[in-house]
């Protein structure tokens, strides 16, 4: 039986394209833009599916929501985008 995914496109005031900084890659260098986020009815489990990496890579990939933060943010010491959507992305 298949899983109940729920895919959204906006999310904690993120639409697709929008830069995001993702934290615990160790890609130093890496640009990260939103495509998704994803959460599994069935078991509570999501994600959020990002595109980007290295320059020149433009790979999709999912995260942790608590692994998103807006491009200013000092992860460790501001909250992620999960913990504190819509904060200013600039």
């Amino acid at each position: 039986m298949p899983a109940d995914l729920q895919r959204t496109t906006h999310w904690a005031g993120l639409v697709p394209g929008d830069p995001v900084m993702v934290a615990g890659t160790r890609l130093r260098g890496a640009s990260w833009t939103f495509v998704a986020h994803v959460a599994n009815a069935e078991t509570g489990e999501e994600w959020v599916e990002v595109v980007g990496g290295r320059r020149g890579d433009r790979a999709v990939r999912s995260f942790r929501p608590d692994q998103l933060y807006a491009p200013s943010s000092r992860p460790g010491r501001d909250p992620s985008l999960a913990d504190a959507p819509g904060l200013p992305l600039a």
